[in-house]
C-alpha cells in the first residue's frame, strides 16, 4: 500500500492523515473509476504495547458497508482511496475481535486521559505510515475553533500520543484484548469513582465493567462514590453481586448502601451478604447515621497491656483486612474487655520489642459514646490533635472507631464536593518514560 503524494508531511515527520479528512473521500477502482466512499477506517488492537495498525477501511459501496482491507488498496490518502483492482468485495462488513473502528468507535467519543485520570473527547485522530504500514499514533483532544457558529475542521491540530489514553469502546468482542493492556489497577479507587460520577450511562457501564474484574478495587471505588450516584449503580445490578460487592466493602459503607437501597430489597441483600460483615452491618444500621456510632468502623485493633510491642506490631501487621486509617492505635483492654488505654504505633516503633505495652499507653484516651454527635468529634480531634477516637459503650467495652477521613466525609460541604479540581501537571508520554518509541519509523 502506497502513500499518497497528499498526504501531510509536517516537519520533516513520516507521512500523517487526519481521519477527517479520509472520511468521504472517493474510493476509486485500479481504473480510476469511483466505486464508494470512506466511511470509517479500522485499526486493530494487539496485546502488546505497540500502536494499532490500520488493516482496512469500511466503504460505502452501492449502499452496502463492505470490508477493503489493506493488501486491496494500492494508494492512502486524504483525497483518495486507490485500489488494487477493479473489482470489490460486496460482501458485507462485520467486526472482528480487537477490531476499533475510529469514526464509530473514537471520533467524537471519550477516552480516558491516563496522566490526568480526566475524560476527554476525541475531535480528531492522526495515522502516521511507518513505511512498514499505517497506525494509530496520535488522538487531536482540543476542540475545533468555531467559524460563524460553524465548526472549522482544517489546520490546528493538537495531537497527543495514543499511549496517552485508555479507550471506551463498548464492543464486548474486542473487550478481551484491551484488558491485556488495562491500565485501571494504576488508578487510585477515588480517581476511579470520579470519572464514574463524570461518565454518560454507557462509559460508566464500561469503567464499571473493567472495575468488576477486580473485586477488591470495585469495593474500594464504591467506598468513594458519592452516595447516590452509588445507589443508582446498585440498582442496575443483581441482588447477589450487590450482597458480594457489599460484603466486601467496610461495614460502615456498606451500612450506608444497604440503607440507601429500595427497603424492598435490603432483607433480601442482607441474607445473601457473609455471616460476619452482615452482623456487623446490622449493628451499624442501628446507630444514627451522623452519629459516632453511624460513623464507627467496627474493627480495630487491640491488645492486652501485657502484651509487648512486638506483639502488638505483629497483631497490627495482620490485620490487613482493618481499614489503614483504623490502625493508627491498638486499644489495650483489660481482664473484662473494658477499654483502658491506647498507644499509637509511632510510640510502638520508637520502643524496644521486648517493652510492655501497658508501661507506653496513655491510661486516659479520649473517646466517645456511640450517640455523639458529628460536630463534637470534629471538635475532638481537633483539639487533641486526633486521627482515631474510640467508641465505647456504658462499661467502657469499645464498639469501634472514627476516623479523621470519615470525618472530613462528613463535614466537607457538598459544593466543595462539586467543585473541578486543580489539574494536575501534565506529562506527555515519550521515549524515555519507558512507554516505547514513538511511531516514527516504527513497525506495526
Amino acid at each position: 500500500m502506497s502513500t499518497s503524494e497528499t498526504a501531510e508531511q509536517p516537519r520533516g515527520a513520516l507521512p500523517v492523515i487526519h481521519l477527517s479528512e479520509l472520511l468521504r473521500a472517493p474510493v476509486l477502482a485500479r481504473s480510476g473509476e469511483a466505486v464508494g466512499r470512506v466511511e470509517d477506517v479500522i485499526v486493530r488492537l494487539r496485546d502488546t504495547d505497540d500502536y494499532p495498525p490500520v488493516t482496512g477501511i469500511v466503504a460505502g459501496v452501492g449502499g452496502r458497508r463492505v470490508f477493503v482491507g489493506t493488501k486491496s488498496i494500492d494508494e492512502f490518502g486524504p483525497e483518495r482511496i486507490v485500489l488494487t483492482k477493479n473489482k470489490v468485495d460486496l460482501r458485507g462488513f462485520e467486526r472482528r475481535d480487537g477490531e476499533v473502528l475510529l469514526r464509530a468507535d473514537v471520533l467524537g467519543h471519550r477516552l480516558i486521559d491516563v496522566a490526568a485520570v480526566d475524560l476527554v473527547r476525541a475531535y480528531d485522530v492522526e495515522l502516521e505510515d511507518t513505511g512498514a504500514g499505517w497506525v494509530l499514533a496520535r488522538l487531536d483532544t482540543r476542540r475545533p475553533p468555531r467559524l460563524f457558529g460553524l465548526i472549522k475542521q482544517s489546520g490546528g491540530h493538537a495531537a497527543r500520543d495514543w499511549k496517552a489514553f485508555e479507550p471506551l469502546i463498548g464492543h464486548a468482542r474486542s473487550d478481551a484484548v484491551r484488558r491485556l493492556s488495562d491500565r485501571f489497577g494504576e488508578f487510585k479507587a477515588a480517581e476511579i469513582a470520579d470519572l464514574l460520577e463524570e461518565a454518560d450511562k454507557a462509559e460508566g457501564g464500561e469503567i464499571l465493567d473493567r472495575v468488576h474484574s477486580d473485586p477488591e478495587l470495585e469495593a474500594d471505588v464504591f467506598e468513594e462514590l458519592d452516595p447516590e450516584k452509588a445507589s443508582r449503580l446498585l440498582d442496575g445490578m443483581p441482588d447477589d453481586e450487590v450482597a458480594a460487592l457489599l460484603g466486601r466493602m467496610r461495614a460502615d459503607d456498606a451500612a450506608d448502601a444497604i440503607a440507601d437501597l429500595r427497603q424492598s430489597r435490603r432483607r433480601r441483600v442482607l441474607d445473601l451478604m457473609p455471616a460476619p460483615q452482615r452482623t456487623k452491618v446490622i449493628t451499624l444500621m442501628g446507630f444514627n447515621p451522623e452519629s459516632a456510632g453511624g460513623l464507627m468502623n467496627v474493627d480495630f485493633v487491640s491488645c492486652a497491656a501485657t502484651a509487648t510491642v512486638g506483639a502488638a506490631l505483629a497483631v497490627i501487621g495482620a490485620a490487613r483486612t482493618v481499614q489503614p486509617e483504623a490502625l493508627v492505635k491498638v486499644h489495650i483492654l483489660d481482664e473484662s474487655g473494658r477499654l483502658a488505654g491506647v498507644v499509637s504505633v509511632i510510640t510502638l516503633l520508637q520502643a524496644e520489642p521486648s517493652e510492655s505495652v501497658g508501661a507506653l499507653m496513655d491510661s486516659d484516651p479520649v473517646c466517645v459514646s456511640a450517640d455523639a454527635d458529628l460536630t463534637d468529634i470534629a471538635l475532638l480531634m481537633a483539639d487533641f490533635n486526633l486521627y482515631s477516637i474510640p467508641v465505647v459503650d456504658e462499661q467502657d467495652r469499645v464498639l469501634g472507631v472514627v476516623t479523621v477521613d470519615d470525618v472530613l466525609e462528613e463535614t466537607i460541604p457538598e459544593d466543595w464536593r462539586r467543585r473541578e479540581p486543580a489539574p494536575r501537571p501534565f506529562r506527555e508520554i515519550t521515549q524515555s518514560d519507558g512507554h516505547g518509541p514513538l511511531p516514527g519509523g516504527e513497525g506495526p
